[in-house]
Formats: C-alpha cells, structure tokens, sequence
C-alpha cells in the first residue's frame, strides 16, 4: 500500500483512522519525508557561502518547515472530522501537496547546513488538535479555517521571499512554487463554499502564528 493513498476513509471505522493519523503524526515528524514533484531548485547553483546569510537563511526555511508541519497536521485532523467525503479528500489532496514542501523545505534546510525545529511533534499535536475542531464546527466553518490559513501562509512566504539572501535562488524558488499552491488551496476552499471567519478568530490565528514563526527561527 502506498503511504501516500492509504485505505479510503470510508472503509475505517474512527478507532482505525485515529491509529491511522497517529502513523501519518509519526511519518511527518519523524522519518524524511518524499516529494512526488520535482525539487523547485534543481539544477540552480548554490551561491550563499556567507556564514551569517546561510544561517539566516536556513532559520527562514526552518519556519517554514515547521509551517508544513502544521499544515500537514491541520489538514489530516480537518479530514478525519468531515462530514463530507468530498471535503474530506479535499483535505487529504492538499495534504499531500505539503509533503512536498516539508521535503522541499528539509532539504534546504540540510543543504545550508542546518536543522528541522526541535519542537516538531508540538506543532503537529496542537496543530491537529485545531483541524479536528475546525473540522468538528462544519465542513463550511472548516473551508473557511483553509481560507484565512492559507490566506495569512500567502502573506508570510511574500515576506520571507523578500527576507531571504540575495541571489539564493535555490530557496526562492521552493518558496515561490509554495506560495502558488497555498494560493489555489485557498482559492479552492473559496470556491467549495468557505465561510468568513469572525475578526477575533482571524486575529487569534495570526497571533498564534506569529508566535510559532519566532519560536521555530530559533529552535
């Protein structure tokens, strides 16, 4: 069986698939991760030898690492709470778009001779706690948590496209092919139905999300 398309939800009954995320929670915190689409860096030459640019640089991607985490574990907890089965493999498709990133980001991590975030299993556990209540709200509710998640994930790799060393082409182009995708996961909530989340929840999200951001730089 592929890891990738393990067995339709359908088929399993809730102890199953809780086992089941407990094993994709292991596989994305523990083990390396594989991309299905090709390296966006491949073929482009290495030009950040500076010690304190490749530094700055892999901190950038560690965040954004730890970001796929999250979102990898948001997607798989909002999956296992729709109702839907249309929204749920929404959710499981855009997932694996993720996997990608997580291995497009821990390669340059490694490349710049750095590490993933020490505190991967807790981005993981809170962040899926978050998508089973998200998912548990409504199918709507939860298309519109992907929206303004997405939304902000947009905002934040613009920032670090303008954040990262001059000429390190090899990280801006995994940041820009990450951008797209987050882009067309919104837009495909959007046009699922999203619902528009209240100003409080909004502004709870970037919090959290700034917090995590400043904590992942630097662990």
């Amino acid at each position: 069986m592929n890891p990738r398309n393990p067995v339709p939800a359908r088929h399993l009954n809730l102890v199953d698939r809780l086992i089941q995320e407990i094993d994709r929670g292991l596989r994305t915190v523990a083990a390396a991760n594989v991309s299905a689409r090709p390296f966006p860096g491949q073929g482009v030459e290495e030009t950040v030898h500076d010690q304190t640019a490749r530094k700055h640089a892999a901190a950038l991607m560690r965040v954004n690492h730890a970001g796929e985490i999250a979102a990898q574990a948001l997607y798989h907890g909002q999956a296992l709470a729709a109702r839907n089965p249309a929204i749920r493999q929404q959710m499981l498709t855009a997932a694996r778009d993720e996997t990608d990133h997580l291995a497009w980001c821990e390669q340059r991590v490694r490349e710049l001779g750095s590490r993933t975030s020490l505190l991967a299993p807790v981005w993981y556990a809170g962040s899926f706690a978050i998508g089973v209540l998200a998912g548990i709200s409504g199918d709507r509710t939860s298309l519109g948590f992907v929206e303004e998640t997405e939304k902000q994930v947009v905002e934040h790799l613009d920032s670090h496209l303008h954040e990262l060393p001059p000429g390190d082409e090899r990280s801006r182009r995994i940041v820009a092919q990450m951008k797209a995708d987050e882009d067309r996961h919104a837009d495909e909530a959007r046009s699922k139905g999203a619902m528009g989340l209240p100003r409080p929840v909004r502004a709870l999200m970037r919090r959290t999300a700034r917090l995590m951001t400043r904590t992942a730089y630097r662990l």
